[in-house]
């Protein structure tokens, strides 16, 4: 297995942070994959598929690039930089770009885990990369990047919450299927049977979420590193805009039913408005609602006022999913 050995000082100094780049490239695998985990990535894929393999059609270098960069146990270096905070993606993909051919023929053959094919023998593959990460971010991902960005952000608030509560062991065992805080300072970050590796005191240590149900993770020198993964699945699975349990909505009006299913995970006012569409005066209304009931429960998280469905919100959800049960 993959273990990252990192000291105490490293990891209460790690950050959450919000990457396009990373949400663009996880994007990307899902249209080399072609296939959804939810309705909300089928219905993405049926808008975006098309324009995609289009976008493939045209170029015979294309397809075998983004098959190749994409690996099959290790994404090449090159096409996929390390998040940095507060870095746009134009700053990100620049750096795609920069990098020297021979870089990129090289990391290539890592990814692959053998010999580089005839066609991709060639020294514009950095500016082929750009091109169709540039397409997915201005085609597929940018048009919606303002609600997925209050998505993905409503991801770190709820993790820097559980942080506060059941500390980092929690929050790292739950961010992959496979990564698992194992005590003594090592951290499995996936199953590849690679060798440890130290981070260093005072290296740049950061999460960040996606909402695409993908994660890898990457490192640059020995100073960055950083491990992408799936956002939560109620905010991922665009579960503001499904159909909510009829008997809950009937119950306490679509409208609320659909918040409380929502704050499953904490989230703030300003989140729940973004997530779901619903006009700030309404979600506020009917959060007092919910909260006089005694469904849902609100604290303080540094700066922010989150909202949580309480024992007695969740037994209300849980008992109204039954199958055949649902309406818009």
């Amino acid at each position: 297995m993959g273990l990252w050995l990192i000291d105490a000082d490293t990891l209460a100094r790690s950050r959450f942070l919000v990457s396009p780049f990373a949400e663009t490239f996880a994007s990307l695998k899902l249209l080399h994959a072609g296939v959804g985990a939810h309705p909300g990535e089928e219905g993405w894929l049926r808008a975006h598929l098309p324009g995609y393999r289009a976008l493939l059609a045209a170029d015979p270098v294309t397809g075998p690039l983004v098959a190749a960069g994409v690996g099959t146990s290790w994404i090449a270096d090159f096409f996929c930089p390390t998040p940095c905070a507060g870095e746009t993606f134009a700053e990100t993909v620049h750096r795609v770009r920069a990098a020297a051919p021979e870089e990129a023929r090289a990391n290539l053959r890592v990814s692959l885990a053998g010999p580089l094919p005839a066609l991709l023998d060639r020294d514009d593959l950095p500016e082929r990369a750009t091109a169709v990460l540039t397409h997915v971010w201005e085609e597929t991902v940018r048009p919606y990047w303002e609600r997925r960005r209050r998505v993905l952000e409503a991801d770190v608030v709820a993790r820097t919450a559980r942080v506060s509560q059941g500390g980092w062991a929690a929050v790292l065992d739950s961010l992959r299927p496979w990564t698992r805080w194992l005590g003594e300072s090592r951290f499995q970050v996936n199953t590849h049977a690679y060798p440890p590796r130290e981070l260093p005191a005072g290296a740049d240590l950061a999460f960040v979420p996606v909402t695409v149900g993908t994660g890898w993770v990457s490192w640059e020198g020995r100073e960055r590193y950083a491990v992408v993964y799936p956002c939560l699945g109620v905010l991922a699975e665009d579960h503001g805009r499904r159909p909510v349990p009829a008997g809950l909505g009937a119950l306490v009006g679509t409208a609320r039913a659909r918040i409380l299913v929502l704050l499953g995970t904490p989230m703030s006012t300003t989140q729940v408005v973004a997530v779901t569409g619903q006009g700030l005066g309404s979600v506020g209304r009917h959060l007092r609602v919910l909260l006089d009931a005694g469904l849902v429960e609100r604290r303080r998280a540094g700066r922010s006022v989150l909202y949580e469905r309480t024992a007695a919100g969740t037994v209300l959800v849980e008992a109204s999913r039954r199958p055949d049960t649902y309406r818009s």
